[in-house]
């Protein structure tokens, strides 16, 4: 007989505007799979397919529930044969009666006509709260928190992870195309020489070797990798404290083919054995058949996401222009 998998289901519930979804995003990060709003009525579906699947998705979840629903949610998971922890999010009444008036949103409370005013309906919330919590639960008053703090004290307390995983990405792209809407960071290298100019490299690209070593030469090049690298080693120092998950940083230049690929090929070197980069913009020393296919790829995810011109003929005509 095969053993049950354990599962591990942690319950956001507390004051409503205290920060449940924030949290729930928060724990999206650390690799829970999160639900959020699950009808009550639905519980025992949700329970056999937790059990059923053979999935690690399902090994570690986070639901969120209101004052109502609790303590249905409460009793299914503790007479299941899971792992329950209760993390219970509460601010104080002022700060609660801000949040909503700046939201404009309708308070449970009201939505289940048990209170008529705001200031009501965050009162009965409380004493519905003051008659459930007789469970031990992880309480974190969010009145003064910021959401980095938020986040420290929900990654050391319900991370189960060894290691939290940061994963950078480094990406190329041309101006005249758009800014890519994803990049956390955007660097320009417009100001570098470019080797479009030159008969022939023009139609090559960052990722074939003379084109790198073109744009590499060069004494601004030098001076600029020196600081960008200075800059990049701060940033994401930064970044891995606060628990931060993922971080783009894009490069740029006019057409997105030479100086920036050149740049990006250049920071995947870099950092490629000191953080998790889930794929090379160009990576030197590959062979010609892997570096066109990358460029199959990287051009089908510029056109994916609106980079490319839309028109056959006016992609003809940039196709001459590069950078």
């Amino acid at each position: 007989m095969t053993q049950e998998k354990a599962r591990n289901v942690v319950l956001i519930t507390g004051m409503s505007g205290a920060g449940k979804t924030s949290a729930m995003n928060i724990l999206e990060d650390m690799g829970y799979h999160c639900i959020d709003n699950f009808p009550v009525q639905l519980l025992s579906s949700l329970g056999k397919l937790i059990r059923g699947q053979d999935d690690s998705r399902y090994d570690n979840i986070a639901l969120a529930t209101n004052a109502v629903d609790y303590p249905q949610f409460l009793n299914y998971f503790e007479n299941s044969n899971m792992n329950v922890r209760v993390v219970f999010l509460d601010a104080s009444n002022e700060q609660l009666l801000l949040r909503y008036r700046f939201t404009r949103r309708h308070h449970p409370m009201l939505l289940f006509s048990k209170a008529s005013t705001l200031e009501d309906a965050i009162e009965v919330e409380r004493d519905m709260f003051e008659r459930l919590n007789e469970r031990a639960v992880l309480r974190i008053d969010t009145t003064k928190l910021s959401m980095q703090e938020l986040r420290n004290i929900l990654f050391a307390r319900l991370s189960f992870k060894a290691k939290t995983e940061f994963t950078v990405s480094f990406m190329s792209f041309g101006f005249k195309h758009g800014v890519p809407i994803d990049a956390d960071i955007i660097t320009d290298v417009r100001f570098l020489p470019n080797p479009y100019y030159v008969d022939e490299l023009k139609n090559k690209t960052g990722d074939d070797q003379e084109v790198y070593d073109y744009v590499m030469k060069f004494d601004e090049t030098k001076e600029f990798c020196r600081r960008l690298h200075d800059y990049i080693d701060f940033v994401l120092k930064e970044y891995a404290k606060q628990k931060r998950s993922h971080l783009t940083i894009a490069v740029g230049c006019t057409g997105g083919h030479h100086r920036s690929v050149t740049i990006a090929n250049w920071l995947y070197g870099l950092y490629k054995d000191r953080y998790q980069l889930p794929l090379a913009p160009g990576q030197q020393g590959v062979g010609h058949e892997e570096r066109r296919d990358h460029r199959r790829r990287h051009r089908a995810l510029r056109h994916a996401e609106g980079h490319e011109i839309n028109s056959g003929h006016r992609a003809e005509r940039h196709r001459d222009r590069g950078g």
